[in-house]
């Protein structure tokens, strides 16, 4: 009888030191409608890929389209952080709905992995890390690229939204130190089905080259405009516009552009010294083996990486709390800033406590549009 009351005893303690298990909530709000579509149908895909548990915790995923609306992006990260108690939150890939939702992130005190390059007031991304590079971090190879090719004078067409008056402020700024003038600006709405007037206008300053700052499926139809009207010089796109949409769409009008990308979607072609090409040969191989060969897309590329944060940092963060509370948020936000050196698909990351966007100027490559196709531009 004493041997049965010690057996009890013991189960019962180990029970107690057991950690309890519980589902790992993430809420990922993308532009699966609306303009941004052709950024937020990638990912989809490979959060579809994402394994069934992490770090032997089962993974609850929950994805919603904000339809490339700010207002829609805000309540779906109310729906998370509220109704579904999520530990992380993931999104927007449109710029302008992952702003408003990093206040929803603060408010609740739930790191947000913003899939966009969301430029936020210091002190306002305290619990916001970004997935994608900076502007200033991918205007980079841009500027560099242009004054290796002579260009001494740049026209902008960008979106009249965050992003693209992000990409003018930064670009503006580096291409003015490289001796680089951006001689005429136009804007247009992601909404807009045409570019006519804005393109005349540019085409009449005639500048050595043009950076187009769209994204997805929206990315070619503004170059088509300035080809339309005339302009024969270089183009240049930015990482938004870095999808197989950009030649499906633009055809012969876009053959000949230069975009910046993360090295993700070029794994095969980096040099063996870079340390993502075997994560992003590994993200390559497994999403066209899932949707076909030709199918690689940088955004599904932050998908992929997403995963890795998780399984960084989430066997740390169970350390200290169980999945569902406060503190385990705060021990997820905790452990990002702490990590250090992560390698992903698209680059080096460290996030750091001062750092929320963590790359540096040298990841951004440049692909270049051959026979409808990317080349990697030495």
């Amino acid at each position: 009888m004493k041997l049965i009351r010690t057996l009890v005893a013991s189960a019962a303690a180990l029970l107690v030191t057991l950690p309890a298990l519980a589902d790992i909530t993430v809420g990922i709000s993308l532009p699966l409608t609306g303009p941004a579509s052709g950024l937020g149908i990638p990912m989809q895909n490979q959060f579809k890929l994402w394994p069934a548990t992490v770090a032997g915790e089962k993974l609850k995923v929950i994805i919603l389209d904000d339809a490339t609306d700010p207002t829609k992006g805000v309540q779906n990260a109310r729906r998370f952080v509220t109704d579904e108690k999520v530990d992380l939150i993931i999104g927007s890939a449109a710029t302008p709905v992952a702003i408003p939702m990093a206040a929803v992130a603060a408010e609740s005190g739930t790191v947000q992995l913003a899939a966009s390059p969301a430029a936020l007031p210091p002190g306002k991304d305290a619990w916001t890390f970004r997935l994608p590079q900076s502007t200033s971090v991918m205007a980079y190879p841009i500027v560099t690229l242009m004054r290796k090719q002579g260009v001494k004078t740049v026209g902008f067409l960008g979106y009249s939204d965050a992003y693209g008056e992000q990409w003018l402020k930064d670009f503006t700024a580096l291409a003015e130190k490289s001796g680089i003038k951006v001689v005429a600006a136009e804007r247009f709405a992601r909404t807009d089905t045409s570019v006519t007037a804005q393109a005349l206008k540019l085409a009449a300053a005639n500048p050595d080259a043009m950076l187009v700052v769209a994204s997805g499926s929206g990315a070619a139809m503004p170059q088509k405009g300035l080809v339309e009207r005339g302009y024969k010089g270089k183009v240049y796109q930015t990482h938004a516009a870095a999808t197989r949409d950009l030649m499906r769409i633009g055809g012969k009008d876009v053959e000949g552009t230069y975009v910046v990308s993360g090295p993700a979607v070029v794994g095969e072609l980096l040099p063996d010294s870079h340390p993502s090409k075997p994560v992003a040969i590994d993200f390559v191989t497994k999403y066209e083996k899932a949707y076909g060969a030709g199918s690689r897309n940088q955004f599904a590329g932050h998908s992929y990486d997403a995963l890795l944060v998780l399984e960084k940092v989430v066997p740390v963060a169970l350390k200290k709390a169980k999945p569902g509370t406060p503190e385990f948020r705060a021990a997820l936000k905790d452990a990002i800033e702490n990590r250090g050196r992560m390698v992903f698909a698209h680059g080096i990351m460290n996030w750091t406590k001062d750092d929320h966007w963590g790359y540096t100027t040298k990841t951004g490559v440049i692909l270049k549009v051959v026979n409808g196709d990317w080349a990697y531009e030495e």
